[in-house]
């Protein structure tokens, strides 16, 4: 997943970036609210985390201005004001949770993790697909009560593909959410993590969650009883 922090507290930023990035998300920063807005228009993210106290363009100002646009990007406003009037504004102008500072870091990935499921049509941080569980809140999966481990890069492949049902996702969309702008991109790379998936998944291929289309890239079969 990809996710962009706006805050202009360095110290802060900097160890905002880091703890995303140990927990296998892709982070752009900023730190004023120009170029997030810059950002959140350029590129292809999953959420942000916006300061509303930023120099120039307030946080609040870039919020709105992203919803005009018609964006539906989930964002999550931080900040050090903790006036109900200030909850209300940034609630009404668009923002999809509030999170005041100081915080603690494990709520703050709780909050982000619900809104990433919300996004996806999903309330519960259990995901099922094919008869499959994917935990997102304990980064595992599951075929009935047997875990099948997989690599932080192969649980953030099968993570996306799973908060993206029936949607066919090609390798460059799959690409751009999952690796830094500055790592050298091979789309190719992507069928070899497919191939891997397949294979600690499905060894068998009695259940064949993950589908192929052809020049176009990929789908997870849904269970019969999915429900969003």
């Amino acid at each position: 997943m990809r996710l962009l922090i706006v805050e202009d507290e360095q110290t802060l930023l900097q160890q905002l970036s880091e703890q995303f990035r140990n927990e296998g998300f892709v982070v752009d920063t900023a730190a004023d609210g120009d170029t997030g807005l810059y950002l959140a228009r350029e590129y292809p993210l999953d959420l942000a985390v916006v300061d509303l106290g930023l120099p120039g363009r307030s946080g609040l100002e870039l919020l709105r201005t992203i919803r005009s646009e018609g964006s539906r990007l989930p964002v999550l406003v931080l900040t050090a004001r903790d006036g109900w009037q200030d909850r209300v504004n940034g609630l009404e102008n668009g923002a999809d949770d509030y999170l005041t500072k100081p915080f603690h870091a494990a709520e703050l990935l709780a909050r982000v993790n619900a809104l990433l499921r919300r996004a996806a049509g999903w309330a519960h941080p259990v995901v099922p697909f094919g008869g499959y569980t994917l935990d997102t809140a304990n980064k595992q999966v599951r075929l009935d009560d047997t875990p099948i481990p997989l690599t932080a890069f192969e649980y953030r492949l099968l993570e996306y593909l799973a908060l993206h049902p029936e949607r066919v996702i090609s390798k460059q969309e799959l690409t751009e959410h999952l690796y830094p702008d500055e790592a050298d991109r091979d789309s190719n790379v992507i069928e070899v993590f497919i191939r891997r998936l397949r294979r600690k998944l499905d060894p068998d291929g009695a259940h064949q969650p993950v589908v192929t289309h052809r020049g176009l890239g990929y789908t997870l079969r849904q269970s019969p009883d999915h429900d969003q």
